[in-house]
């Protein structure tokens, strides 16, 4: 019998990256995943790019580098007339996946290393009894200020406990999840506008434990954070939640983006 770690070493690991109107960073964020780190690691992974019909130039950015970046794998891009939310998005691109793990980054995130990154993941989820990983969140470094030191701190904290002794939590910056569970539960509940990264980890945990990974750091842009205030980004979070936990809906009609 393959010991898991052999299975893993040869598994497809499934980047998934929900855009809407990312002309801005999806560059920054696509060129963690270049030839070189491609050539490096013992396992296959592939990028896929799950557009919500962009009107900025966001595909174009994308196709500008080709040839000097890795470029996705595949691209999806949403031309049905309703708009389509994050949950929708995010499904849509693990329907294209062909990966035993799926990673789904936020368009305006990277990690230190990448390479580490995902090893340390396929490490973690050699464990059977581990459904899915959270990561710790804190903004690019190179804008951090003393309120976001102090509240991601104190809010990564808080997930990691709610992890280890209640509900499962994971903030939707970055998901890591085993595919087999993923289409277990049926993906992320898409009537959900916001609380969807809450929920998805909530029915997680009733299929096995939620590890908080303390050194699989995840960098965001704080544009949310300096255009509405942490105050007002919080109470969403908390009646989104309430709302998933008690009522099985958003209390949030639509997540506003901030580009």
């Amino acid at each position: 019998m393959k010991s898991a770690s052999s299975s893993l070493n040869k598994r497809r690991v499934s980047i998934i990256i929900p855009t809407l109107n990312e002309e801005k960073l999806i560059q920054k964020t696509l060129s963690q995943f270049d030839k070189k780190l491609k050539d490096s690691l013992n396992f296959d992974f592939e990028v896929i790019v799950s557009d919500g019909g962009s009107w900025d130039n966001t595909l174009e950015k994308i196709d500008e580098i080709k040839g000097t970046e890795y470029v996705p794998d595949k691209i999806t891009v949403h031309k049905e007339k309703y708009r389509q939310n994050i949950s929708m998005g995010r499904n849509r691109g693990a329907q294209e996946s062909e990966g035993d793990v799926l990673i789904f980054f936020n368009a305006d995130t990277y990690v230190n290393d990448m390479g580490s990154f995902i090893n340390t993941a396929l490490r973690v989820l050699e464990d059977e009894k581990i459904a899915a990983i959270a990561c710790p969140i804190y903004v690019f470094p190179e804008e951090e200020i003393f309120m976001d030191k102090l509240f991601h701190g104190t809010y990564n904290r808080y997930v990691e406990l709610l992890d280890k002794f209640f509900m499962g939590m994971g903030r939707g910056e970055c998901h890591i999840v085993k595919k087999k569970l993923f289409d277990k539960i049926g993906g992320y509940d898409e009537k959900l506008f916001a609380g969807e990264d809450y929920d998805l980890y909530k029915r997680l945990k009733k299929y096995g434990k939620i590890h908080f990974a303390k050194e699989m750091v995840v960098y965001e842009s704080p544009r949310r954070y300096r255009k509405f205030g942490y105050a007002r980004v919080f109470w969403d979070w908390y009646l989104n939640s309430v709302a998933v936990t008690f009522l099985h809906k958003s209390s949030s009609d639509e997540w506003e983006p901030v580009r």
